[in-house]
């Protein structure tokens, strides 16, 4: 976190050194229904670190195996910063910086929001929050000045602009998932974090606000996003590590474009609202052994139109995660790669409404249909 709100600039004063990492990724993924495959998914290169004392940044590029042997390389997560030295206001430590990066919620110093965590809820179609959906995430550019008071106060605000489809396309990203034109784009967030060596607990508050145009040279959707966010950690001596967080994001919508019902006795509405929520735990013994657990769930409010076939978008899943790190911390033959290996379980209590035949129709789809059980490798280096 201090490596983050010091604007990635931190250093041991041992000389000059290019701060470049990388990691390759190898899964097996077996779904529930369909074909289960094997095969080397991801491989990501991470430059983070200093330019000065005052500059410094993060950036990630990422190549995904597409299938057939073929990766897609693309830009992804960017978060530059120019960071102020440390000052006294009010006799108290003060620290204010600029973040410009293109995912909101990157910036969080806590990592508790889902662009940050990477934990978000599953969801139908367009039944996500704006700060809990991948929609614009690496689709967009913005900038945001932020502030941290007395080691425990945060503070910042922002405004992002969606990247042209060209713009994107260059940048490896598909502009069949252009996420539209945004206007009076406003994104904040406020967070209590108070650190007690053995402890840290911390609680924030988060509201983004836009109108989007999809297509962009259609009408406007008025979007409002508020969230609100709880994390406990439990540190010790490093031996036990554990971990709540819990995640409530709720948006409201007033809806701009035209959508035609397949059934013209049940318009579109023009007003809406969803809501995600996460809840996760994670324990690690000797930073070595860990599982991870979160209940994540996605709702909405009845629209018969948009959410076909039973009105409600309403989605609840699980994580369960166990993983194993047998080198790469201290303490180990070698600290210079770090070697991860995991299972999970991701399941489906409920799906698009239901909880059994989700679709209506043949072939019939339950909840459990779309589970998956995930076998990974994870080097880094």
């Amino acid at each position: 976190m201090r490596f983050k709100l010091g604007g990635f600039t931190d250093t041991n004063g041992e000389g000059t050194k290019i701060p470049v990492s990388g990691q390759i990724t190898w899964a097996r993924n077996n779904p529930s229904r369909g074909d289960s495959t094997a095969r080397l998914t991801q491989a990501d290169l991470y430059l983070a670190g200093r330019v000065n004392d005052n500059i410094g940044g993060y950036s990630k590029i990422r190549s995904n195996n597409s299938g057939n042997a073929t990766f897609d390389t693309r830009l992804d997560d960017v978060d530059l910063r120019f960071v102020s030295k440390p000052f006294q206001m009010a006799g108290k430590d003060t620290m204010i910086g600029v973040s410009v990066n293109n995912n909101p919620g990157i910036s969080d110093p806590v990592h508790v929001l889902p662009n940050a965590s990477t934990l978000t809820p599953a969801s139908n179609g367009g039944a996500s929050t704006m700060l809990s959906s991948s929609s614009l995430s690496n689709r967009v550019i913005g900038a945001s000045v932020y502030g941290l008071y007395d080691k425990n106060w945060y503070g910042e605000v922002g405004s992002y602009s969606a990247l042209s489809p060209s713009a994107q396309d260059r940048l490896g990203w598909p502009i069949n998932g252009d996420p539209g034109k945004l206007s009076d784009t406003t994104y904040a967030r406020v967070a209590y974090m108070k650190d007690m060596k053995r402890q840290f607990f911390s609680v924030g508050l988060t509201a983004l606000n836009t109108r989007r145009q999809r297509p962009r040279n259609g009408p406007s959707d008025d979007l409002t996003d508020f969230g609100y966010d709880l994390t406990y950690q439990f540190l010790g001596t490093r031996e036990h590590v554990a971990s709540l967080a819990y995640v409530n994001i709720y948006e409201r919508r007033k809806y701009g474009s035209p959508l035609l019902s397949s059934d013209p006795t049940m318009p579109a509405l023009d007003r809406g609202s969803v809501r995600d929520q996460t809840f996760s735990v994670n324990y690690a013994f000797k930073q070595t052994y860990g599982v991870l657990a979160a209940h994540m769930i996605n709702t909405g409010s009845f629209d018969a139109a948009r959410y076909s076939p039973v009105g409600i978008p309403d989605t609840t899943s699980n994580l369960i995660l166990l993983y194993w790190t047998p080198f790469g911390k201290e303490g180990t033959y070698t600290t210079i790669a770090n070697l991860r290996l995991s299972a999970g379980w991701f399941r489906f209590d409920k799906f698009n409404g239901s909880t059994s035949n989700v679709f209506r129709g043949p072939p019939i789809t339950n909840p459990r249909d779309l589970d998956s059980f995930t076998m990974s490798v994870n080097l880094t280096f």
